[in-house]
């Protein structure tokens, strides 16, 4: 929602870049030579494991984009409660909090596999930026995108984040 907060400067950026892995792009399969991949979310499955490493492997710079995906945040909560374990986890979301049909959904390709804890992107792959926040704000959003646009020297840290 804070990257559609960034107004008349998508129609700018849209000038710039190219999308071409996204949930609203009919693309199936991550493409090779990517420049920039922003990544939102924490590793909780196997899926994220398999998508996240083949992110590391094709593209240049991969940005941790959110408190989810720096942090492990609300997803990671699971990780405090006791709840790592899969099996409790499934039975739970599935099972104890299902109002109708209350079972764990056992076809191949509909849940896929928890990992035994949530993990934050940089524990499994290398991390070149970070860009936290809750979600991030859009001036921050701004900042990074402008700066790696014009191929400044990038400042994320801190107070010296540039917004403007």
């Amino acid at each position: 929602m804070s990257f559609l907060d960034l107004d008349e400067f998508l129609i700018e950026l849209a000038q710039k870049v190219e999308i071409v892995f996204s949930p609203v792009v009919d693309v199936k399969e991550y493409p090779r030579d990517v420049d920039v991949c922003l990544i939102e979310g924490a590793i909780c499955n196997e899926d994220h494991v398999e998508m996240v490493h083949k992110i590391r492997k094709y593209t240049k710079t991969v940005v941790s984009f959110g408190d989810c995906a720096v942090t492990g945040n609300v997803t990671a909560i699971r990780n405090q409660l006791g709840l790592g374990n899969r099996e409790n986890v499934l039975q739970r979301a599935y099972v104890e909090a299902a109002q109708l049909n209350p079972c764990v959904p056992e076809d191949k390709g509909i849940v896929p596999p928890l990992l035994e804890r949530v993990m934050p992107v940089h524990e499994m792959v290398y991390v070149d930026y970070y860009l936290p926040g809750c979600p991030p704000p859009a001036a921050r959003i701004k900042s990074f995108v402008t700066q790696l646009l014009e191929g400044k020297e990038l400042h994320l840290a801190g107070a010296e984040i540039k917004f403007g």
